[in-house]
Formats: C-alpha cells, sequence, structure tokens
C-alpha cells in the first residue's frame, strides 16, 4: 500500500467511525423520544377518562337539575327525559345484538 492509500484508509476509518457515533447518538435521541411518546400517551389516555367521566357526572347533574322541574320548565324536562329513554333503548339495542 502507498502512503496515499494509507491516508485515504485513514480518512475512510476515521469518517465510518464518525458517521457510527452520530448514529448511535440519534438511536439514543429516538429511544428518549419514544419514551416520552409513551407516556404523553399514557397521560393523554387518563385525561380523557378524567374527561369522559367529568362529562357524565356533569350530565347526570344536568337531569338532575332538569328533572326537579324549576319553576316549570316541564317542556326541557320531557326533552331530557325522552333523550334518556332513546339512550335506555340504545343500550337495550346494544345488548341484544
Amino acid at each position: 500500500m502507498t502512503d496515499e492509500e494509507k491516508r485515504l484508509l485513514s480518512t475512510f476509518e476515521t469518517r465510518l467511525r464518525h458517521l457510527l457515533y452520530l448514529h448511535e447518538e440519534q438511536q439514543r435521541k429516538l429511544d428518549e423520544l419514544q419514551g416520552r411518546l409513551a407516556e404523553t400517551e399514557t397521560r393523554l389516555e387518563e385525561l380523557q377518562n378524567a374527561h369522559n367521566e367529568l362529562q357524565q357526572r356533569y350530565n347526570d347533574l344536568k337531569s338532575a337539575m332538569t328533572i326537579s322541574l324549576n319553576d316549570g320548565d316541564v317542556k326541557e324536562t320531557k326533552l331530557r327525559l325522552s333523550q334518556l329513554v332513546r339512550e335506555v333503548d340504545k343500550c337495550i339495542a346494544l345488548l341484544n345484538e
């Protein structure tokens, strides 16, 4: 091997090592980001569950307030009761499937 070939081989090895280092560094960053994404997805699911629970509690409270018949608000009460009956019918239909 000539000196020029040795120099080129040495340069190639140096650049290859550098590329391998960069690859490992990017792989570490990717692993970290995937971990953070998994944590974020878990947190999002927890927040969605909490939101759904609060929404259900709000709907229950709204139903209770509507059924209490404040100041002759019979029309709204009838509409809410009709909606509740439709929801029960849907649940029964799902159970029968």
